[in-house]
């Protein structure tokens, strides 16, 4: 029996056998199961208990194995079990529906393309415990049993342990049966690799990334090829089709004018006559409407809509208003009052959904329609408008995109009776508008469909002629009464031919899926409008067939017999209820769509057609749009079953898809055309779309049109076959072209779900769609997971899913998602609402709870990697001339020139400096400090400056004991006393390292730096405040290095009050001054060592770039412990004299105006401040600029305000910045950027004079193969960047080759080289690897001006020359930085900035705080902070990855989500990307999601 084979497919042979011989009502017992299980009312676990239970009896033990595990095996199909008898033998009827009923061949076809694939481990994605488990209460409820779709009948074409059979083994296809492989499903999994829900991240089975990126590496290494057009490709041969017309329409004597002629002739002559039945959720009948009560019931409402409703004294409707109806689907009387009310007041009905929630999908474009169509009154039922949400006054709320309407109640109380002398006025039928009825598009548009008063008529009169209905039939309707067949035949064509119709509420079939044919057999009705998914839910449900007969049907319509896969619910219910009476012959599947209304219909036995036809065609040659049935791919085929003959008086022909509406060949595939009086006549209000839909003329291949009449495109793709009957192989809405090859998502549905879907996923919520992304269209695939699935089941089924559409369709899915169960966006009666998942789906808004993205398999248009030329020596072509290079300027620059701006021969030291100011100005104020309040916490004036540094120059000779040249490290917090002990050191002839302080809360990660820094500059003795001297030596300390190996540690706290004997005098200028310690951006932790010369040209450069004097004060907001920030903080203000105002950045953290308001209390006109500064006033002031206003903060005293930086300019920040803050008075002039790096920590800097830095615009894809060229603003690809200020006085800049050293042209892109006597004068490192570096200080060009020591700065930028001219009258030349050297990624033979790609991600969702990106044995991982919930992390996994493919041409190989915070930054608010990198081998960053993209 099928229920048993069908649930156990793995038991064995044996307990088959036994399963034959269950008694009917254990049969029936398991029937009712399997149809649970199949809508996702029972878990997988129950059903298999439930199951074991029933069969138990039945099933003889076998040795040593429990039954519960003998049923836990299904891996054979239970077709192996049934030998496969002749089509009309009894036992295969009665006792092997399942063999007919499930999707045999496809599963097959299935398990076969799986057998081929090996066992290839893929990475298992990992997951954060908290993503893992979506405890939501929706989560854990099965979803709506509503599972089949509308429009795609997805439950029709069932899986391995499903049910109705898509490739139906058909008597022609018999024969391949023998031939077909039969392969192990569970063998040929995509992965065997294991989650570990437990932990929170594990990178694979093994938890090492490497092997993860093995596997990567091979599948890319065997995917990435370029795609070739296939020269094999079928190509259509036949001659040039022909239109085809329908047998014409009959002449009928007394066939009424209009519908409502029909009407009123029926509701007076025949009023006792009865017109519908409704039923209720029971099945027992409610209430049957005459057709004396219609009429009646519809002059009472067309009278009231036309008299009583009134506004301001004018009536509310005139004749041709258009009037909403809104009717649950359960209330069909109510419905066809109101329909033919509206056509008597001479109205136009639009019949819409019930919305249910403001939220509802595709309601906001439901209003839209109702907007355009000018819809101001809805109509609806008492109980439905009770169901309605209403706002607190008792009104209806106004959904989410709809005009405002009046809600008038149809019901009896609410209407009056006309007067006997009124009468309203029945004309015939005219092409005025009868109705409209809506249509979605693939989109997800809804569009109005107007319908006029003759074509309905014609409509009718082709349907009554083609079905032949006669007088006073029966017919039962299980379709939606609003629209399509269910309107056409259940409420139209019925009341011309006073046919009593008997209504099935879709609720009723969820709950008694029988309920049609038992209905069929109680009212002996002759003609049944179904769908396929109606066949197919009885099938499931056949408890009662017993005493069931469907012998009185002449008519089974099937509405959507155009969808390829009725086939198999045709033949399964065939199969079954042969033996009830039902006859092969009666089943009539008809092709239809909303423009076109119905196309094509079997006829009724009757009627003396030709037998119905079928076709075995080859899936390969369909997706080239080609026909052909003899193929050798036995595995990929798609049977279709005609849907019969032409319409009664149309002509039909098929046209190309694309382009011209050329005829097409006859073993062609295109789009059916029809020409008839029975169609729609526009799209309501889309005048251009209707020209392109309602009004085309199809044309001969020599160009001449065919028809003088215009011909409606159905959107249905097909074919005219044999005896010309009509195929139809898909539709329009859900065709994907990918690379060129057609695929129709109903087709890779049924694939999917072909692989044992019972266990994972809801079967009939599948969306399938197509997104484009890089110029081509790619395959989505998204299911509701069941929430018993594991992990590891999950991602096997996905993987094994990708598997089996590669193999029958040829075509890569690019993202397959799972999401928790009841969360798609639902149609009205059931199924997925697909263009509503789309738009989730890009949107970023689906919250999947498992994805799997395949870039690498599906995308084979990327550009072709670029191959380096061979031979890159300098060549004739760029040989120098003069000062031409390549035909241009050499691009070099230099800031003022030092050497005659004043008397250069007596040289200062720093120490020296202090000294004199102590003598000559001894109160002047140099630094004040502020804290977080903004008041100030210390200040120093030059003497005691002065006197503190001697303090602490006599306690490290006398209690340090030190000597000449000893290193020391000064562990300070940002303040003075960082400045004194640093001029201390000097006095005492020590070499002093600022380093930052470990940070008290995070030991474990600051410690080591502070420890590393101490060790590498060999520093003998470290001075530090108590505090931080009670901190390093504390157990928390230990715990993160060895505390015993700190060298002497002194504190500063308690200083002897002694004067030095005398302050150390350096032998000469280029003695160690200093060391400056920085971690770079790649992780390197470089030391350089600055020369006494160098450290007071520095201060020098700076003092004439900033016109700074003793008269002057400027900020400073950035740290102080390396590069330019040491350089303000701690020398500057003793060289020039001025004031500094010391704003440790740490303290903005509890007060982010504090920078702002010291800027504007102290009105300074220059302040520095560092790109994290930055970000925190324009991210936590950004919407309290009018607070700061009324606190009388005024930035307009501030002339510039630079960036201290080492980085190419980030323009969106900085432009932020100027926007927010120009209310506060601040000048869009005044922010700029500097420039500096380890060689040369100050390059550029704006100051005080000299032209605004200007900004270009750059060809971002030109970039990566190392060149510039400039573009205009708004241009595709262009990248702004912003000069980084004015180079320094004594500064000379060239760009050079990267790797021939030879100079290059103006506007070339080369590495930036300096020449400066500020240069630092090399690193410091303990390990003598200077040789390695050593050409970073000291090197020289190729050609040209070889004389020159240049130090190599590690960045690439560009010099170019403008229409600006500088303080000295010269043409301005600006340096553009695009990035570091160290920090680019090559990646398919183009060299990209993480920068650039970092913005584009960051784009992708509102969620995604921050991005840094890195390679990875040749993958690009994402790494991003996701500022939201968890639930959303798995949603940036395919934005992330669409937006790199389709800006950068790159394939992201790993995406990583992490909570905020996690990408390291350092204090210039640089993000440390190798630190990143690390972290994420050594699988420390705790990550929410791991997606490894195939």
């Amino acid at each position: 029996m099928i229920m048993a084979e069908r649930g156990s497919s793995g038991l064995l042979m044996a307990s088959a056998a036994v399963t034959r011989t269950l008694p009917a009502e254990v049969r029936e017992k398991l029937a009712e199961l399997e149809l649970e299980l199949s809508e996702g009312d029972i878990t997988q676990k129950g059903y298999e208990k439930k199951r074991g239970k029933l069969l138990a009896p039945y099933i003889p033990q076998i040795q040593g194995v429990d039954t519960s595990l003998q049923i836990e095996h299904r891996i054979q199909t239970a077709s192996q079990a049934n030998p496969a008898g002749p089509k009309h033998n009894k036992s295969r009827v009665t006792n092997s529906r399942d063999e007919r009923f499930r999707s045999d061949l496809h599963t097959e076809a299935v398990q076969a393309a799986l057998a081929k694939y090996k066992e290839r481990k893929m990475p298992m994605p990992s997951k954060r415990r908290s993503v893992l488990v979506q405890s939501s209460v929706e989560a854990c409820t099965p979803p709506d049993t509503s599972s089949a779709s509308e429009d795609e009948g997805s439950l029709r074409r069932q899986g391995r342990i499903a049910s109705s059979s898509p490739y139906q083994a058909q008597p022609r296809v018999e024969h391949w049966f023998n031939k077909v492989i039969q392969g192990s499903s569970t063998s040929s999994s995509a992965s065997s690799t294991s989650s570990h829900p437990g932990g929170r991240s594990h990178l694979t089975t093994n938890a090492t990334s490497s092997s993860a990126a093995t596997v990567l590496a091979d599948l890319m290494a065997h995917n990435q090829i370029v795609q070739q057009p296939d020269p094999n490709q079928p190509k259509p041969e036949g001659g040039e089709m022909r239109p085809l017309d329908g047998e014409p329409l009959g002449v009928v004597t007394n066939w009424p004018l209009s519908l409502l002629a029909s009407l009123h002739r029926w509701g007076t002559t025949q009023p006792k006559s009865p017109c519908l039945t409704a039923l209720d959720n029971a099945g027992k009948s409610v209430y049957t409407l005459t057709y004396g009560k219609l009429w009646t019931r519809c002059l009472k409402l067309a009278y009231t809509l036309l008299n009583k409703l009134s506004s301001r004294n004018e009536p509310l409707l005139r004749p041709g208003d258009r009037v909403a109806l809104v009717f649950p689907n359960n209330d069909p009387v109510m419905f066809m009052v109101a329909f033919y009310g509206c056509l008597l007041a001479e109205l136009v009905p639009v019949p819409i959904e019930v919305p249910l929630t403001r939220k509802d999908a595709g309601s906001q474009q439901v209003g839209f329609l109702l907007g355009s169509c000018g819809v101001t009154l809805a109509l609806t039922s008492d109980a439905c408008q009770k169901g309605l949400p209403k706002a607190q006054t008792g009104e209806v709320l106004t959904f989410k995109g709809w005009p405002r309407l009046l809600w008038f109640v149809t019901d009896g109380k609410h209407v009056v009776k006309p007067p006997k002398d009124w009468h309203p006025p029945i004309r015939d039928a005219s092409n005025e508008i009868a109705y409209i009825e809506y249509k979605s598009s693939k989109e997800g548009c809804t569009m109005g469909i107007t319908v006029s008063h003759s074509a309905m008529l014609a409509h009718c009169h082709a349907l009554t002629q083609s079905c032949g209905y006669t007088e006073g039939e029966i017919v039962t309707n299980v379709l939606d009464f609003k629209r399509d067949a269910g309107l056409w035949h259940g409420v139209l064509t019925s009341v011309m031919n006073r046919i009593h119709v008997i209504s099935i509420p879709y609720s009723l079939m969820k709950v008694n899926p029988l309920s049609w044919i038992q209905k069929v057999h109680t009212y002996k009705a002759r003609v049944a409008v179904v769908k396929s998914r109606d066949m197919h839910w009885s099938l499931l449900a056949q408890r009662d067939q017993r005493d069931i007969s469907l012998s009185s049907l002449r008519m089974l319509i099937v509405a959507d017999g155009a969808n390829p896969w009725s086939i198999s619910s045709c033949d399964a219910f065939l199969n079954v209820f042969q033996s009830r009476g039902l006859r092969p012959e009666v089943i009539c599947p008809c092709a239809s769509s909303s423009e076109a209304m119905t196309v094509a219909l079997r006829r009724p036995p009757e009627m003396g057609v030709p037998p119905p036809g079928k076709a075995v065609l080859s899936m390969n040659a369909l997706s080239y749009g080609v026909i052909r049935v003899d193929t050798e791919e036995k595995l990929s085929v798609l049977t279709v079953q005609d849907v019969g003959q032409v319409i009664s008086g149309a002509r039909v022909c098929v046209v190309r898809v694309d382009g011209t509406p050329y005829l097409c060949r006859t073993d062609e595939v295109g789009e059916i055309c029809i020409s008839s009086s029975t169609t729609g006549i526009s799209y309501y209000g889309l005048p251009g779309m209707t020209k392109n839909v309602f009004e085309i003329i199809p044309v001969s291949s020599s160009g001449a049109p065919v028809s003088d009449r215009p011909f409606t495109r159905t959107s249905l793709l097909g074919f005219i076959g044999p005896d010309n009957l009509v195929f139809v192989v898909g539709k329009m809405d859900g065709l994907m072209v990918v690379t060129s090859r057609k695929h129709n998502a109903d087709d890779v549905v049924a694939t999917a779900l072909a692989v044992e879907p019972m266990k994972f996923v809801y079967r009939g919520r599948i969306a399938v769609f197509s997104v484009s992304v890089l110029h081509d269209e790619r395959i989505v695939v998204v299911a509701e997971q069941r929430p018993d699935a594991s992990e590891e089941d999950s991602f096997q089924w996905m993987s094994r899913v990708l598997q089996a559409i590669d193999s029958i369709h040829q075509v890569g899915v690019y993202c397959l998602a799972l999401v928790p169960a009841n969360t798609l966006p639902k149609a009205p009666l059931g199924g997925i609402h697909i263009s509503e998942t789309k738009q989730r789906f890009l949107e970023g808004a689906l919250h999947p709870c498992n994805v799997l993205m395949c870039p690498h398999t599906c995308v084979t248009n990327l550009p072709k990697p670029r191959q380096k030329q061979p031979g890159t020596e300098v060549g004739p072509a760029s040989m120098i001339v003069g000062n031409l290079v390549a035909g241009k300027r050499i691009a070099q620059a230099c800031g003022r020139d030092v050497s005659l701006l004043e008397d250069n021969e007596q040289f200062l030291y720093m120490q020296d400096v202090l000294q004199w100011r102590a003598q000559a100005t001894p109160d002047h104020p140099l630094f004040l400090l502020l804290n977080a309040k903004g008041t100030v916490s210390s200040s120093s004036s030059c003497v005691q400056l002065h006197k503190r540094a001697e303090r602490v120059a006599v306690a490290l000779m006398e209690r340090g004991r030190l000597n000449t040249g000893d290193h020391v490290a000064l562990v300070f917090p940002p303040g003075i006393d960082l400045i004194a002990t640093f001029y201390g050191c000097l006095y005492a002839g020590c070499v002093p390292v600022t380093v930052r302080p470990p940070h008290p809360q995070n030991l474990t990660t600051t410690l080591p730096t502070v420890k590393m820094i101490v060790e590498v500059s060999k520093s003998v003795c470290i001075l530090t405040t108590q505090a931080i001297m009670k901190l390093l030596k504390s157990k928390e300390a230990a715990a993160a290095v060895d505390i015993k190996s700190w060298p002497l540690i002194l504190d500063t706290d308690d200083l002897p009050r002694k004067r030095v004997p005398q302050i150390y005098k350096p032998p000469n200028p280029e003695t160690l001054a200093y060391l400056d310690f920085s971690v770079s951006t790649t992780g390197i932790l470089a030391g350089v060592k600055m020369s006494h010369a160098a450290t007071s040209a520095l201060c020098r450069s700076i003092k004439l770039q900033c016109e700074l004097y003793p008269s002057r004060q400027i900020a400073i907001c950035l740290d102080p412990y390396c590069g330019l920030g040491f350089a303000l903080w701690c020398l500057c203000s003793v060289y020039s004299g001025h004031q500094s105002i010391l704003v440790p950045p740490l303290e903005l953290e509890s007060n982010a105006s504090l920078w702002l308001s010291a800027v504007s209390q102290y009105k300074v006109r220059v302040t520095f401040c560092s790109y994290s500064v930055m970000e925190m006033c324009t991210k936590g002031l950004g919407s309290q600029t009018e607070a700061l206003r009324l606190r009388n903060v005024n930035l307009s005293c501030v002339r510039t305000c630079m960036v201290v930086a080492e980085e190419r300019p980030r323009i969106a920040l900085t432009q932020s910045f100027s926007k927010i803050f120009k209310d506060l008075g601040l000048s869009s002039r005044a922010v700029s950027t500097t420039f500096g790096c380890r060689v040369n920590v100050a390059i550029c800097l704006q100051g005080t004079s000299g032209p605004d830095p200007t900004t270009v615009y750059l060809d971002m894809r030109a970039l990566r193969h190392d060149r510039v060229r400039l573009v205009e603003r708004g241009s595709p690809h262009s990248l702004p960047l912003m000069e980084s200020g004015k180079i320094l006085p004594g500064v000379k800049v060239v760009i050079a080759n990267t790797e021939t050293k030879g100079p290059l042209g103006d506007s070339h892109l080369g590495e930036i080289w300096v020449s400066s006597p500020h240069n630092a004068s090399g690193y410091y490192t303990v390990y003598g690897e200077e040789a390695l570096h050593a050409d970073h200080f000291s090197t020289r060009l190729s050609f040209g001006d070889t004389q020159t020591v240049w130090a190599r700065t590690g960045y690439l930028g560009f010099l170019r020359r403008t229409e600006l001219t500088d303080a000295c009258g010269e043409r301005h030349d600006a340096l553009y930085v695009i990035g570091s050297l160290d920090e680019t990624l090559e990646l398919r033979g183009m060299r990209y900035h993480p920068i650039d790609i970092e913005t584009s991600v960051i784009r992708a969702h509102k969620s995604i705080a921050e991005c840094a990106v890195f390679t990875w044995t040749n993958l690009l991982v994402v790494v991003v902070e996701l500022e939201g919930s968890e639930q959303e992390a798995l949603d940036l996994v395919a934005l992330v990855t669409n937006v790199v493919l389709e800006e950068h041409y790159l394939i992201v190989g790993v995406v990583v989500v992490v909570d905020p915070g996690v990408i390291p930054i350092n204090s210039r608010g640089e993000k440390q990307r190798m630190h990143l990198r690390d972290g994420f081998l050594a699988d420390q960053l705790d990550p929410i999601y791991v997606a490894y993209n195939m």
